[in-house]
Formats: C-alpha cells, sequence, structure tokens
C-alpha cells in the first residue's frame, strides 16, 4: 500500500474503470475488511467464552476504519512488511485495556488478510456477474432483433458464407451463460473463511478453535472450512482465471466490433457524440474507441492470471514472496475484468447496425458467398468431390476475369447440369442458405433468459 500520490497514474483504470469494482478494491475496503475479520473473531470468542464478553464490547465499538489511516498502515508496513501489526498497533492506541487483551486473540496476520479477501473477492466477483448479466442483457435484445439479418459469415477474416448478425451474437451470448456458472463457482470456493493461526494448526486457538472458526464465518457470511489454505491458494486462481476469461469474451466481441467496423467493411459502428473517437490530426476519424478500451482491460486482466498461478507455488506451511504477488495481482486483475465488461455492455447498447451494408458485402464477391450452396445442389448429381471440384473451376474464372459467379456457372457448367439446378439467381441468394442460423440466434436467447429467470427468482428467495 503505497501512498496514493506516490503511486504511478494508471489511465486506462482511472478514466475507464469500474467505480464500483474500484470502491470494493480501494486501501479503505482492505481496512474496512481486516477491522469487520478482528470485531467478528472478539465476538465469535466472547459468545464461547474464549475472551471476556466486555472485552469484545470494547473491540466492536473500538475496531472502527476510521480510526485507521491509510497512511500509518503504509508507514507501518515498510518495517514489518504487513499491514495487520501497524493495524493492531492503531487500534489500541488509546484504546480500554479489553481491546490490547483480546484483540487478534490467536489469530496471525495472514488469517485476517486472507479472510478479508475472501469478504472482497466475493464482492468483486458479485458486481462482475452483475456486468456479464448487464452485458448478456443487452446481447440478448440484439440477437433477438437481428435472428434473421443476413450477413457475411466470414474465416480467416475473409468472406465465407452467409449466417445472421443474431447467430454470430448468440455465440458470445452462450458463452457468456458459462461464465455465469465459472463466476458462480469460483465464489463458493474463494469465500471462505481462514482461521488457522500461525503455522495452519490452530494451536493458539486453543480447544474450540473450530467452533470459533465457525462463529467468524458465520458473522462474515463466508464458508467454514476445516482445512487451511494459507498456501493453497488454487480458489484464488480460480476466481482470477474466471473474471479474466469473462474479460477475454468481452474482448473477442470488441475485436469483431472493431473489424466490422473498418471503413470497407462498416457494418457496425459504436455510438456516435462530438469528438467521441476523433483523430487530433485526422478530421475524418471516428475511431472505436470504447472496444479499443475493452481489450486493453481484457489484456491487463489475463496477464495477471500467471501471477496467481505462480503464487499458487509456495513452500511448507507460509510463502515467502508468492502471497505478496496476489496483493497487487488480484485486485488489477478484477478491476480490469469489471472495467472491460461494463465497457462493453455500453458498447452494445449503443451499438449501430447496418443491415443494408451487410446485405451489400455479401455480393462483394459477385455471389461466391454462395459458393458452398452451388457445390452443395450439385454434389447429388455429380458426387460431392467433382461438384468441389466444377464449383472450384467457376470461382475461378470469376476472380480471375471479374466476372460474377452466376456468368462463371454458365460458362463452366454443361447444360444439363445446369438444367437440373434451380434456377442461377435463385440459387445465388444468401437468404435461402441461413441453415439454422436464425434457430441459432432463437435458441441463445432463450437460454440466456431462462438462466436470468433462474437467477432473479433465487435472488428473490
Amino acid at each position: 500500500m503505497s501512498d496514493p500520490a506516490r503511486t504511478p497514474f494508471l489511465p486506462l483504470l482511472a478514466t475507464f474503470g469500474d467505480p464500483e469494482s474500484a470502491a470494493i478494491w480501494s486501501e479503505e475496503a482492505a481496512i474496512a475488511a481486516w477491522c469487520a475479520v478482528e470485531v467478528a473473531l472478539a465476538q465469535a470468542q466472547a459468545e464461547l467464552g474464549e475472551i471476556p464478553a466486555a472485552d469484545a464490547v470494547a473491540i466492536v465499538t473500538w475496531a472502527d476504519p476510521a480510526r485507521v489511516a491509510g497512511e500509518r498502515i503504509r508507514d507501518g508496513m515498510r518495517t514489518v512488511g504487513y499491514p495487520i501489526l501497524p493495524l493492531l498497533g492503531a487500534l489500541r492506541a488509546d484504546a480500554p485495556p479489553g481491546v490490547a487483551a483480546s484483540l487478534h486473540w490467536g489469530a496471525t496476520t495472514q488469517d485476517i488478510m486472507d479472510s478479508a479477501i475472501a469478504l472482497l473477492l466475493a464482492r468483486s466477483i458479485d458486481r462482475l456477474d452483475l456486468l456479464v448479466a448487464d452485458l448478456g442483457d443487452a446481447l440478448c435484445r440484439l440477437t433477438i432483433a437481428h435472428r434473421a439479418t443476413p450477413m457475411a459469415g466470414r474465416t480467416h477474416d475473409q468472406i465465407a458464407v452467409p449466417t445472421t448478425f443474431g447467430a454470430k451474437l448468440a455465440v458470445y451470448l452462450d458463452e457468456l451463460i458459462r461464465h455465469r456458472e465459472r463466476l458462480a463457482t469460483a465464489r463458493r470456493r474463494a469465500a471462505v473463511v481462514s482461521l488457522f493461526g500461525a503455522g495452519g494448526t490452530s494451536a493458539a486457538l486453543g480447544a474450540r478453535s473450530a467452533a470459533v472458526r465457525s462463529g467468524v464465518a458465520r458473522r462474515l457470511g463466508l464458508v467454514d472450512t476445516g482445512i487451511p489454505w494459507h498456501v493453497a491458494r488454487d480458489a484464488i486462481a480460480e476466481a482470477g482465471f474466471a473474471a479474466a476469461a469473462a474479460a477475454s469474451t468481452a474482448s473477442r466481441l470488441a475485436k469483431e466490433i472493431v473489424a466490422l467496423s473498418r471503413s470497407e467493411v462498416d457494418e457496425v459502428r459504436e455510438a456516435g457524440g462530438h469528438h467521441r473517437g476523433a483523430s487530433s490530426t485526422m478530421p475524418q476519424k471516428v475511431n472505436p474507441i470504447a472496444s479499443e478500451t475493452i481489450i486493453g482491460f481484457s489484456l491487463q486482466a489475463a496477464a495477471q492470471v500467471p501471477v496467481l498461478l505462480a503464487a499458487m507455488q509456495p513452500r511448507h506451511e507460509r510463502a515467502a514472496g508468492e502471497w505478496q504477488a496476489e496483493w497487487d495481482a488480484l485486485p488489477l486483475l478484477m478491476t480490469s475484468a469489471a472495467g472491460a465488461l461494463a465497457t462493453a455492455g455500453e458498447a452494445v447498447r449503443g451499438l449501430r447496425v447496418d443491415p443494408g451494408r451487410m446485405a451489400r458485402n455479401l455480393d462483394l464477391e459477385g455471389g461466391m458467398v454462395m459458393a458452398e450452396a452451388v457445390m452443395m445442389a450439385l454434389a447429388p448429381h455429380v458426387g460431392r468431390g467433382p461438384a468441389h471440384d466444377l464449383v472450384y473451376a467457376a470461382c475461378t474464372l470469376a476472380r480471375g476475369e471479374e466476372r460474377p459467379l452466376a456468368e462463371a456457372l454458365e460458362l463452366t457448367l454443361a447444360p444439363e447440369l445446369r438444367a437440373a439446378l434451380p434456377p442461377i439467381a435463385e440459387l445465388l441468394d444468401p437468404a435461402t442458405y441461413l441453415g439454422e442460423a436464425p434457430a441459432i440466434a432463437d435458441r441463445a436467447a432463450a437460454a440466456w433468459r431462462a438462466g436470468r429467470s433462474r437467477t432473479q427468482t433465487e435472488e428473490e428467495r
């Protein structure tokens, strides 16, 4: 925890970050969480007669985050290496005797910090889930609206076969369903109390250590555990991966928007506005700044995942540096993921879709987007392999002589084959070769809505 006045300026997070996520991982929130754990510990111990009830009352009254200056914690950390001893010093200053006697009874620094991390991580995952839900709702509306809007499907960045814009978005929507499941699982595994003392044995907590731990977990809304996790950081890494994965899907969507908004494609555009995406030198520019922001946030989130994986590898019963790496990596990952998802929701809500341009782009190659359709129509008459060769020859001629595919087919196909096929104009109509695309959009939207309905019902309970 460095002095905010001397921390690096992080323009992406400072300007485009999600304020609620930033608040969750703020210095003030960390101090409040440490105090909450100390209070819960005292209350649980007093309930079981492990410390005097009057001491617990004094601790509850005195362990107020407002009494703790961040600067004092940081100054102490420079000497101690950890924040809890300075925290205890701040809370014991001028405190009633019961506070000094019973505060932090039987606990160790990492117990307090890890239990606090579990609290903050649960809140952060809840925020991410809300952002994923908001993004999914916006995507769902767009998926339904464009379930049957034809556009060129692209593979290897080249026009391939017709699809619909709704079917394209359905794939993202389906991913978001899985991300919500991952986040829920990660939350359940990460929201776990830590209270096992110096070496993970709970010896300092006494014979009723398990009951104390259960009482602390209950008061904090965390899960109790019978196994220490001071060096078992898999749940933290899993939560980080779940968050970074959701941000990566947002980034993939952003890259799609960037590609489809290229001047020569121009099928979608981000929301406009005076000077939005403007260039300092080229007056015509309208850059896809929301998408660029999403991509930047996602890269930042993904870059922290290896740090959390490395932090899973300490020796013995306590880390020697690996744990410290989490302190910066986890907040940076979670806030970056939140920034990506929040910005993605805004981008989708303001997205401008141009069905007319999509239709025109389907014919950019003179009907060759329907080459597979022609091949499949020919296959029953000549076999699939020969059909491919015939259409390939027609496409080669069309591309080499800059002819429409219809003309090339007239020149390359035998009259009896042309007679066996539907009219060429009908055969080359993209609207006749959409396959399951509209149904795919419908299925994804229905699955999303069903999941949202279940979640809302569970929340009401």
